[in-house]
């Protein structure tokens, strides 16, 4: 089986998560200046068999179209045109650098660690990967 690899886009940096070949089981890969992220995940595709790229859609409680969606639509239509054979999808992400911050609360992560965007980043692509998988699986 192939991977699934998930991405919190933002404007500075993306997280970026991953499953288990047998996808069961996400895993926070790295986070990559936005600037660089289409290039590491045509090299990680290169590399890795992926099956799908989920990208993380922020919606406002109103659940409309966040304003960071103006920079992820395009975004999502490159990867598309450079991973033809790669399924792209998108998956609600509301709240979760929230759920990320809660985790790291509660994995004893200290205070200073817990400032650290990149982690969170990472965490919440993790989370979104997550998501996404047990999502499918209903």
């Amino acid at each position: 089986m192939a991977r699934i690899l998930a991405v919190d886009y933002g404007e500075k940096r993306c997280g970026i998560a991953v499953s288990d070949p047998l996808q069961m089981i996400a895993n926070g890969l790295t986070t990559v200046d936005t600037r660089d992220v289409e290039k590491f995940i045509v090299d990680y595709c290169a590399k890795e068999s992926v099956e799908t790229i989920v990208v993380g859609f922020p919606k406002t409680l109103r659940n409309e179209p966040a304003a960071v969606t103006a920079l992820i639509n395009p975004f999502i239509g490159r990867l598309r045109k450079a991973l033809p054979e790669v399924e792209v999808e998108t998956i609600d992400e509301r709240f979760t650098s929230k759920m990320a911050f809660q985790t790291m609360i509660e994995s004893g992560i200290g205070r200073k660690a817990r400032q650290n965007k990149a982690l969170i980043d990472r965490i919440s692509a993790t989370i979104i990967l997550q998501n996404y998988m047990e999502w499918r699986g209903k």
